[in-house]
């Protein structure tokens, strides 16, 4: 268990690259209450669904031999570009001053891409990042998880 101190009125997001939960902390540090403030969902089918082509193949130079191309995997790329939205989305918050501070909720690889795109005035309001899946779990479980004590 995490045992976090999530101050008033602060934001959790809580994402992993298909679902982003945005809550809000109604409640005080030390009694949290989160509350469901807006739910973005992305419709991101598997790689099989989203592209039917072969993978390319290049020249390996003068022979006549040539090399198949690492498949694309779309499914992935959308996540990555899902989690881009996300940074310009809590940019547009924090410009207009909707959060003083966040708690970021990911898997590793999407705070990853969050890091790198987040712009200055969101990383600044950034209390905890945890590297964690919890996009599927409930409200209360999501609060439990990151505010409980060992």
């Amino acid at each position: 268990m995490l045992g976090l101190k999530i101050d008033q009125d602060a934001w959790i997001v809580v994402g992993d690259g298909e679902r982003a939960l945005f809550l809000r902390n109604k409640g005080d540090a030390e009694f949290p209450n989160l509350e469901m403030i807006r739910v973005i969902e992305n419709d991101n089918p598997a790689t099989s669904d989203q592209g039917t082509e072969r993978p390319g193949r290049f020249s390996d130079g003068p022979s006549e031999h040539k090399s198949a191309a690492e498949p694309t995997d779309w499914h992935l790329l959308e996540k990555h570009r899902f989690a881009k939205e996300l940074s310009e989305t809590l940019y547009k918050a924090a410009h207009k001053a909707k959060f003083d501070k966040l708690v970021i909720v990911a898997p590793p690889m999407i705070l990853g891409d969050l890091r790198k795109n987040l712009h200055s005035e969101v990383k600044t309001r950034i209390i905890a990042e945890v590297d964690k899946e919890l996009t599927r779990h409930p409200v209360h479980k999501i609060e439990k998880i990151l505010t409980a004590r060992n």
